[in-house]
């Protein structure tokens, strides 16, 4: 191997009249675009498939002779001026829903998203799963809505692992590396073309990245690359090697670089957005670098004033459901790291690491979801089930408040419908239903009209995408059996694997073992009726990736392999290697029944299964994640009736659940599929998946689902912010005083006394309850007292209730520093109901009115009458 002494980029050479080629091609919006991808497809098909799908390197591989031919070729040409119509009316449009909805778009982005993944198309290698597709959509649904958001993140120079089987059916892992200068990505230069570089410090020295942009339509996405030649030690040029790869030093190095890496690269850019949001807790360390800027521009502040003023733009999503999940580091990598930190600070080290401490039992670790929390104005899960699971798993941090009351909400996920759904099925969409439901495609009663399509021309529709995944899953397992050097019977057989006119199943996701890949295969001389059926036949799809340590999860992908080769199974089960986007959307676009089945509630959310919906498919799930408020009978079906089951009982539960499956796959789904009428239609089936697409699609994509962060937290953490900062410092300092005043005093604060008017009432009546609280140093404006009221289980405690403002009695002279306050509680059923009174702060700053440690209720020893 020779070390080149320079380098220089080659480039293709196209003709003048081909040009805008190379900017549709840099531009993501091609990837949700059928007729751009139409485009690039119809310059070479065979290697747009050979290159993952990626215009770039197509344009850099195909033939000088190929494209003179496409600029003399009057159709080509034609397509490609629609395609430029289209991208320019794109993205020049200032009609947005963001500009209609705030009247102007900032000439910068305003909003930071920050993410460790970013799934926007199979041939940019920089996610893993379910997270970073996630990330992928919000960032093209905040373009098409026309937010003002940038992206930041970590490139990757393997990416994620590449997954093969062996010949036992075991998962292998390869880590080709991506070449950058072939793919849609952009290095970030100066203006004398030199690359921009990133510092941030690690223990002892300097860490460089340099910064490569994708766009992604109107958002521009940063990526930062530490494998350059300024880092003079190897493992600092391999930090940025593979996404969840390495050790616990490598994994907080990597965080390191992308929360306080990320915040110096938007200063870099001339970027100063108002609102950071953190997508998961990988990226919480940003906090931190924003409080140490802001302290560094205004000398005279403190440190917890600092957090105060930048919390209130803060915005954490968590997306685990289990505390095993949770991403955690020994404090010795957080001395190793942030000794000069803390210290710059002016705290002591416990001070710094109660930020982020968690007690695990016998010992303490640094937790990045805390440190996310601490340094958040408002936190939230990603599904209705998980907010609450979520608030379980949180409420430690706020031991005052009932588990329903822990400030953490939820936005349920959602999927960008461009990206995901068939051209077949999106041209159908364009001919009977209102155009905006490419532009927002929440719009209340939109999708009704789903019910002006006809049944037939909707079946053949899906049935045709059912047909190309047939073929090519039949490709696909061609590929796989060659690699591993099968016979050629086994590679002829491949050619008629499965049945296009049969009912498919699809099973693919991350190889968890929560997420019970095998369940179905619980009783395999069962399943093997069912799908051997020669009347009604079943057939199934899976494919997915376990984690490189995860050995049950791989031993799950055996287990499918090697009973995929079984007589009674041999064309009935297929699992397809490599797991990718490009995978995923054969899958979804073609399947009748997306199988999800994990152990409820460890699901977050889950977004694949919303993808069938857009596609002509339904859903069969356990009601967990987002299912679990999707579902009804009407729409698809539920595997048990949401019964969650002690740890030690895994194997009891996966027996009742399987079962479950079997009896619905015979009693209700087969035969649904299979029940024609005279014109051999499926009509009680594709009237489900009409009433699927009506009740489901207007809720489950990631528009409405950015419009809820719009408006829920984005606004108000701007409005927030903007006050505390502008026009200066003034006000938020002011609230910083005001706040460690309130924690300074609130020791004090007490209450005093509870009186109620009567002991017995009937149902209907109210009575007025009267409380003294002692302030000490604070007035009633300092806080809000609430009468909690709610009905008193079998152990004496309420286990849920609801609360009333009480308002202090006009004009009093209080005595000494004890007020009262008054509220009326009426009683809507009988029962025994119980009483009780809190003090909560009060500030218009305040981005919640739950603050850890600043909860006072009545206790034992308030005077009760």
């Amino acid at each position: 191997m020779i070390k080149p002494v320079t380098t220089v980029t080659v480039v293709p050479n196209l003709p003048q009249s081909l040009e805008r080629l190379r900017e549709l091609a840099y531009n993501l919006r091609w990837t949700w675009d059928h007729e751009t991808i139409a485009l690039f497809r119809r310059l070479d098909r065979d290697l747009w498939e050979e290159s993952s799908h990626n215009p770039v390197w197509l344009l850099g591989r195909i033939s000088q002779q190929q494209i003179n031919a496409a600029a003399m070729d009057e159709a080509f040409m034609a397509h490609l001026d629609r395609v430029c119509e289209s991208f320019d009316r794109y993205m020049n449009n200032a009609t947005t829903w963001y500009s209609k909805r705030f009247g102007s778009v900032p000439d910068k982005p305003t909003i930071a998203y920050f993410s460790t993944e970013f799934g926007l198309t199979e041939c940019l290698r920089n996610y893993s799963g379910g997270l970073g597709v996630l990330s992928g959509d919000h960032l093209k649904s905040a373009s098409d809505l026309g937010l003002p958001m940038v992206g930041v993140g970590i490139l990757y120079q393997e990416g994620y692992f590449s997954q093969y089987l062996n010949a036992d059916g075991y998962q292998q892992e390869a880590y080709p590396v991506n070449d950058y200068p072939n793919l849609p990505v952009r290095r970030v230069v100066d203006d004398s073309n030199k690359p921009l570089l990133v510092s941030v410090d690690i223990k002892d020295h300097p860490l460089y990245a340099q910064m490569w942009q994708v766009q992604i339509g109107r958002v521009s996405l940063f990526l930062l690359d530490t494998n350059i030649a300024e880092n003079k030690l190897t493992e600092d040029r391999n930090l940025t090697d593979r996404l969840y790869g390495g050790d616990r030093r490598q994994r907080i190095r990597q965080e390191i670089l992308l929360g306080i890496g990320g915040i110096r690269a938007l200063k870099l850019l001339g970027l100063d957005p108002i609102v950071f949001h953190m997508n998961e807790g990988h990226s919480a360390f940003m906090g931190l670098e924003r409080i140490r800027l802001l302290m560094a521009d205004h000398s005279d502040l403190t440190f917890m004033q600092a957090l105060e003023i930048c919390q209130a733009g803060n915005i954490f999503t968590t997306h685990t459901p289990v505390a095993a999940g949770l991403e955690r580091f020994g404090f010795d990598l957080m001395d190793e790291h942030f000794t000069k930190m803390w210290a710059g600070f002016g705290l002591t080290r416990e001070a710094f690491l109660d930020l982020g401490r968690e007690n695990m039992g016998a010992y303490e670790l640094f937790s990045m979801a805390v440190l996310a929390i601490n340094l958040s104005g408002a936190a939230n899960g990603v599904a209705r089930l998980h907010g609450e699971v979520s608030r379980t798993l949180w409420q430690w941090m706020y031991p005052e408040l009932p588990q329903e009351e822990v400030p953490i909400s939820h936005v349920t996920n959602g999927v960008h419908i461009a990206t995901w759904t068939s051209q077949e099925m999106a041209s159908l969409f364009d001919r009977y239903l209102d155009p905006v439901w490419r532009e927002n495609p929440s719009t209340p009663g939109l999708w009704m009209d789903v019910e002006k399509i006809p049944s037939a021309e909707l079946w053949r529709t899906h049935e045709r995408r059912r047909e190309r995944l047939v073929a090519f899953c039949r490709e696909r397992l061609h590929q796989q059996l060659e690699s591993q050097g099968a016979s050629q019977s086994a590679l002829d057989e491949a050619e008629e694997i499965l049945n296009p006119d049969a009912l498919t199943i699809g099973f693919a996701r991350r190889f968890a073992t929560y997420k019970r890949a095998t369940l179905i295969f619980q009783d395999k001389a069962r399943l093997a009726r069912i799908l051997n059926d020669g009347d009604r036949p079943v057939q199934m799809i899976f494919a997915g990736k376990a984690h490189p340590h995860d050995l049950a999860g791989k031993e799950f992908i055996r287990e499918i392999v090697n009973i995929s080769r079984l007589p009674e199974f041999r064309q009935r089960v297929v699992f397809l290697e490599n797991y990718d986007m490009g995978t995923a959307r054969a899958m979804v676009q073609g399947v009748d029944v997306w199988l999800n089945n994990p152990r409820r509630p460890k699901e977050a959310s889950g977004t694949s299964g919303m993808k069938v919906i857009y596609n002509g498919g339904l859903n069969a799930s356990t009601l967990d994640g987002w299912w679990d408020e999707g579902y009804d009978r009407s729409l698809g079906w539920a595997i048990g009736n949401g019964e969650e089951y002690p740890e030690n009982q895994d194997e009891l539960q996966d027996t009742i659940e399987g079962q479950a499956l079997y009896n619905l796959l015979e009693q209700d789904i087969v035969p649904l599929f299979y029940e024609r009428s005279r014109d051999g239609l499926p009509r009680a089936w594709i009237e489900m998946v009409k009433t699927s697409m009506h009740k489901l699609a207007p809720f489950f994509n990631t528009h409405r689902m950015v419009i809820e962060y719009t408006e829920k937290y984005y606004t108000p953490a701007r409005e927030r912010f903007e006050r505390l900062t502008m026009p200066s410092m003034e006000r938020g300092i002011k609230f910083a005083a005001w706040r460690e005043h309130l924690v300074e005093v609130w020791p004090k604060v007490k209450v005093v006394k509870v009186e109620k008017t009567d002991t017995e009432l009937k149902i209907g009546s109210e009575q007025e309850v009267r409380a003294w609280v002692d302030l000490g140093d604070l007035t009633p404006s300092d806080v809000t007292v609430q009468l909690y009221h709610g009905l008193v289980d079998a152990h004496g405690m309420m286990s849920s209730g609801e609360t009333i403002d009480m308002l202090p009695v006009p004009a009093q002279k209080p005595n000494k520093t004890v007020y009262e306050f008054r509220a009326n509680v009426a009683y809507g059923s009988t029962g025994e109901h119980g009483i009780s009174v809190r003090v909560l702060p009060c500030h218009e700053d305040l981005a919640s009115q739950y603050q850890r440690g600043l909860i006072r209720w009545a206790d034992e020893t308030s005077e009760k009458a």
